[in-house]
């Protein structure tokens, strides 16, 4: 997985009507944009991430 800040993490729901968790990358820890990454959570909380296969990143525009 491969991210860099602005992009969105997506981490898929793995229970019957539980809500995805998405999230914009504020700073990337490892190296070639690989993680852990720093994300704000879209209910404003902030936290480091090693994203499971469950979760994907949406590439921000330039």
């Amino acid at each position: 997985m491969e991210a860099k800040v602005g992009d969105r993490l997506v981490v898929e729901s793995n229970r019957v009507g539980q809500a995805r968790k998405v999230g914009e990358v504020l700073e990337v820890r490892g190296p070639h944009g690989e993680p852990p990454y720093l994300v704000r959570w879209s209910d404003g909380h902030e936290g480091l991430m090693f994203p499971g296969p469950d979760a994907h990143v949406d590439h921000a525009q330039d």
